[in-house]
């Protein structure tokens, strides 16, 4: 198969390196750039056979409908929430995606928010810049991880590797999951009792409509004002509005959130909250893991019009 019969729609670019080593290589076209994205695609739809995108864009399922010969869509990001598996599965198109390369990032920057939440970091840094530390004293006493419950949702593979960092800080694990695991951790059944036997909970679960909102109002009391939420996963895990609430009311302690519903547009209460650490979807956002989750993307593209297989099929 030559360049000209490998024809790419791009709704969602990956690394710039890894662009122009796809351009070389393919026909790229720029469905993220067009300014008429339908009179675009009327000109091309019918040449597509392979699409690149990201996790946090997704693909439209109007969109896979649209392009009758499509056979791949490679995605940047090891979450796949929005796209539609199952209709890609019936049209017989196959899902890549990009796992295990930011397992690392992702467990770090889960324990970067659960000590930053629970030490008050920001809320430090701003008693140290604002001039409070020479006016007031000391900041307000804060609290340790060493020797609190983390319970995670979601002991996957980034779930193990946050287990693997909060045990040698002396937290204890339990986790909540479809099954129990061959680990040597406390394991409930249901969120409620993770939830009352933690004192941090760790979201790290898949997202998607199994998932959706199972973080709600009742796990929030389950764990109690003495506890903590860390979300890495999918904002859609968390029912937003019972987390805000929980908040406000004192319901839990504090809340370190990487993900949120309608992003970038995250709820502005959540700015409103001294007890809340925020970063904007941003786990994985390293020079390196970007890159090798790129180059994954290109790998898959490769090996697909090499001999029809995937290094990391999703279906």
């Amino acid at each position: 198969m030559s360049r000209s019969d490998k024809h790419i729609l791009v709704v969602s670019a990956i690394r710039p390196r890894h662009m122009e080593e796809l351009a070389a290589k393919y026909e790229l076209h720029r469905w993220d750039q067009a300014s008429d994205k339908d009179a675009f695609l009327s000109e091309v739809a019918d040449r597509i056979t392979a699409l690149v995108s990201t996790a946090g864009v997704g693909v439209p399922t109007e969109l896979i409908g649209k392009l009758p010969n499509l056979k791949v869509i490679t995605s940047f990001g090891v979450g796949y929430d929005a796209i539609d598996i199952a209709a890609c599965t019936a049209r017989g198109i196959r899902v890549s995606n990009t796992p295990d390369v930011l397992n690392d990032d992702v467990a770090d920057t889960a324990i970067m928010l659960l000590l930053a939440t629970l030490r008050r970091l920001v809320v430090g840094d701003h008693w140290a810049r604002s001039g409070q530390w020479s006016e007031k004293g000391a900041m307000p006493l804060t609290t340790t991880a060493r020797g609190k419950k983390l319970g995670i949702v979601g002991l996957g593979r980034i779930g193990q590797a946050i287990a693997a960092r909060a045990e040698p800080i002396g937290m204890k694990i339990g986790y909540f999951g479809r099954s129990k695991k061959p680990v040597d951790y406390h394991y409930e059944a249901d969120l409620i009792g993770l939830a009352n036997w933690a004192d941090v909970l760790m979201i790290s679960c898949p997202g998607g409509a199994a998932t959706q909102g199972i973080i709600n109002a009742d796990v929030l009391k389950a764990l109690g004002p003495r506890g903590f939420v860390i979300n890495i996963a999918r904002g859609s895990v968390i029912d937003e509005p019972a987390l805000i609430a929980a908040l406000r009311d004192g319901v839990i302690a504090g809340a370190g959130l990487d993900v949120f519903h309608n992003e970038p547009h995250m709820d502005r209460a959540f700015a409103e909250f001294e007890n809340v650490v925020l970063y904007p979807h941003n786990a994985s956002g390293t020079v390196e893991t970007r890159d090798a989750m790129a180059q994954m993307v290109v790998d898959n593209l490769a090996q697909w019009f090499a001999d029809g297989t995937l290094v990391s099929p999703v279906n």
